[in-house]
């Protein structure tokens, strides 16, 4: 039986070797990032290797991760870095 709602979904950032920044949603994002980092993930990240996780936002359910993967997605590359920076600053907590 499928359980509705579970929050097991994140939402990552990774710096391809481009210096662009490649965002999407996993469940198990060391996985994910393993994934694309030997070309076998997205097809924007096979030519763009090596890749780097800078960011990451757990505890999503699949339909809230969906959502602020497009938000991210949106966002000019000056906000990204500021999401990116902002793991840095100890007084921010990632609220979901």
């Amino acid at each position: 039986m499928k359980r509705r709602g579970r929050k097991d979904w994140t939402v990552y950032i990774l710096r391809c070797g481009d210096g662009s920044l490649y965002t999407g949603i996993a469940k198990d994002v060391r996985a994910r990032v393993k994934q694309h980092s030997e070309g076998r993930g997205a097809t924007y990240t096979r030519t763009r290797l090596p890749v780097k996780l800078l960011y990451q936002q757990e505890g999503l359910t699949r339909s809230k991760a969906l959502i602020r993967e497009a938000q991210i997605k949106a966002m000019p590359r000056s906000k990204k870095e500021e999401i990116i920076d902002s793991l840095h600053n100890p007084i921010f907590k990632l609220r979901r």
